[in-house]
C-alpha cells in the first residue's frame, strides 16, 4: 500500500507526524506499507505551524493508494495553513482529482476542510477539530461528534491525536488487528481505534 502525507505550508506537525510513525512503525512491523511525505511541487523544506521544517521525500506523482490530509491554520487566517490552501484551489482540485484516480483520501483535524472544499464530503459523515465543525456543516457534511469516521474512500479524523487512531484503524483495516495492536503497544499508545 502506497501511502503519502501530504505536506503544505502551514500543516500542524502532529497531523501530519503521527500518522506518519504509525504508518512506518506498522511497516517495519512486517506490514505491506511504503510511507513517504510528499508536496505538490518540489520543494526542499516545508514549514510547519509551530515551526518545524520537513524535508518531503518527493512530489506526489501518480496517484497513491492513500493521501493524507493534516490539518493546521483553519482559524488563523494570516498565516500559511488550510485556509490559504483552501483560497488557493489548488490543492483541493488535486485531492478530488486523487481521488476520482483511485485514491482514498483521508484527513486529520481541519485538513477536512481541504476534502470539503473538493467536494469530496458532500452528503457523508465526517469529523474534524471542534473549531471547524460549523464551518464543515455549511458543506452538507454530517458532521459527527467522533474521534475518527471511515466512510469507505473517504476517512476523517478529529482534533490532533485522533490522527493517530486514525492511522491505526487504516493499519487494522488493511493489514490486521494483530498489527494494529503491535504498533499500538509499540508506540504505547492507548487508542480507541
Amino acid at each position: 500500500m502506497d501511502v503519502a502525507v501530504l505536506l503544505f505550508e502551514g500543516f500542524d506537525e502532529l497531523d501530519a507526524i503521527g500518522p506518519y510513525e504509525v504508518f512506518r512503525t506498522a511497516a517495519e512491523l512486517g506490514g505491506d506499507l511504503d510511507v513517504s511525505m510528499r508536496t505538490l511541487v518540489p520543494d526542499e523544506g516545508v514549514t510547519a505551524r509551530h515551526g518545524l521544517t520537513v524535508a518531503p521525500d518527493d512530489v506526489l506523482f501518480g496517484v497513491p493508494d492513500l493521501v493524507v490530509v493534516p490539518g493546521g491554520g483553519w482559524t488563523d487566517r494570516d498565516r500559511p495553513g488550510v485556509w490559504s490552501e483552501v483560497e488557493n484551489e489548488t490543492l483541493p482540485e488535486r485531492l478530488d482529482t486523487l481521488h476520482g484516480g483511485g485514491a482514498t483520501i483521508a484527513s486529520v483535524c481541519t485538513g477536512a476542510m481541504l476534502l470539503a472544499n473538493a467536494g469530496l464530503l458532500d452528503g457523508r459523515p465526517a469529523a474534524t477539530h471542534a473549531s471547524a465543525a460549523d464551518d464543515l456543516a455549511e458543506y452538507d457534511v454530517d458532521v459527527r461528534d467522533e474521534r475518527y469516521v471511515d466512510d469507505g474512500t473517504v476517512l476523517t479524523a478529529a482534533g490532533v491525536t485522533a490522527g493517530i487512531d486514525l492511522a491505526l484503524h487504516v493499519v487494522e483495516r488493511e493489514c490486521s488487528a494483530g498489527l494494529a495492536e503491535q504498533v499500538a503497544t509499540e508506540i504505547e499508545y492507548a487508542s480507541t481505534y
